[in-house]
């Protein structure tokens, strides 16, 4: 074999996407198969593969005996030394094998393994390429449907968009492009399985990192999201430069970027909201579009009173609750809302003011004095009655 062997395998690996040595370890397991079915064992055989001298040589081993009692494996002392009088017993000699010796079998067999080789060598690659992307967003186009599972052709793999992991609403066709994130990859006999998802958090995040450049250059931090697909999204930002406003560069010019995220999720409803690390404030922020009067914290009970003006407790609350459930979801803090009205009518609030009182009023009680004993302090109105 020459120098073109070893070019041809090159191609190979470029044309498959896999590393040269996994197709000379594919060529060399081909070899030793052909020879197991021509000589019905590959024990003491070798495969060399010489890319600097451009040669691949098959070996047979055979051991040096005083007395032979398995030709495949050994052989005796005699016939070493006709080949070199050097040899003694317990050396070796590697016999060079021609593979164009093996037969018709043989050669079908080595022809599979070496399809099989490449096979699961490009499954490992797609496997380890997509298991590398979990948590990014990719575009892929809409395959086919089967019984509401939607198949999407992201490349060298399929990916799998189940039901529970599509948007309430969302409808595809065949040929549709769509963004989608990852969310796992399997192995599989038929190949990686790479599970797709329209509905998790992380897409909305993801979708904003590819249109705001300051998230992706990260000066400014996504710090949480709380999401219900198809409706609604709070998004929390935060970013150490004074110079920047992180809601206004994920908002953008004129709200060109969130419109941007707006149109992938086909109109769904974005919040974005400043994080803080101080609970109240925070709260505050993450109540928006409502405004807030009042924040009372109970940490230990991790649990934040909140009160509204009476006419902005129905936007505070949301539809069905969902304002309110972003919310807690967003800052970690179970919330109760109130209206200032309800909030009067359930808590009595007394200023009490310690004033300093006149000599004469100041001791409520008469103390009884006995040098012998304890000191007793008798109320007055006690003494009085005596």
């Amino acid at each position: 074999m020459n120098k073109e062997f070893f070019d041809a395998l090159d191609e190979i690996a470029e044309e498959k996407g896999i590393p040269s040595e996994v197709v000379e370890n594919a060529i060399e397991s081909a070899l030793l198969t052909a020879y197991k079915k021509s000589y019905g064992s590959d024990q003491n055989v070798r495969v060399e593969m010489d890319r600097e001298n451009s040669n691949v040589g098959v070996y047979l081993r055979r051991d040096v005996v005083e007395e032979v009692e398995n030709e495949d494996t050994e052989i005796s002392i005699e016939e070493a030394r006709e080949i070199d009088p050097d040899y003694e017993i317990g050396d070796y000699i590697d016999f060079e094998i021609e593979p164009a010796e093996f037969g018709r079998i043989a050669a079908q067999s080595a022809r599979q393994v070496t399809q099989q080789r490449f096979k699961e060598a490009e499954r490992n690659i797609i496997y380890e390429d997509f298991y590398d992307k979990i948590g990014e967003v990719l575009t892929g186009k809409v395959q086919r449907i089967q019984r509401e599972t939607i198949y999407v052709n992201i490349g060298r793999a399929e990916g799998i968009l189940m039901e529970k992991e599509q948007v309430p609403g969302e409808r595809f066709s065949v040929n549709d492009r769509i963004k989608v994130y990852i969310t796992n990859v399997k192995k599989t006999t038929k190949g990686p399985q790479v599970f797709l998802s329209r509905s998790h958090p992380n897409l909305v995040g993801k979708l904003f990192e590819m249109e705001v450049p300051e998230i992706e250059e990260g000066l400014v931090e996504i710090k949480n999201i709380a999401r219900e697909p198809g409706s609604r999204t709070k998004i929390a930002v935060y970013t150490e430069d004074e110079n920047i406003d992180p809601v206004g560069a994920c908002v953008g010019s004129r709200g060109g970027r969130v419109q941007a995220v707006v149109d992938e999720l086909f109109n769904e409803k974005i919040d974005i909201i400043t994080w803080s690390d101080d609970p109240a404030e925070l709260i505050r922020n993450v109540l928006s579009p409502a405004s807030v009067e009042e924040v009372i914290i109970d940490e230990e009970e991790n649990m934040a009173t909140v009160v509204v003006p009476d006419h902005q407790l129905s936007l505070a609350i949301g539809k069905s609750g969902q304002n309110v459930r972003l919310a807690a979801k967003l800052c970690g803090w179970k919330i109760d809302i109130k209206s200032h009205t309800q909030f009067e009518e359930e808590y009595e609030f007394i200023e009490v003011t310690e004033e300093e009182m006149p000599d004469d009023e100041a001791a409520e009680t008469v103390t009884d004095v006995n040098e012998d004993e304890e000191i007793v302090e008798i109320p007055e109105e006690a003494s009085d009655d005596e």
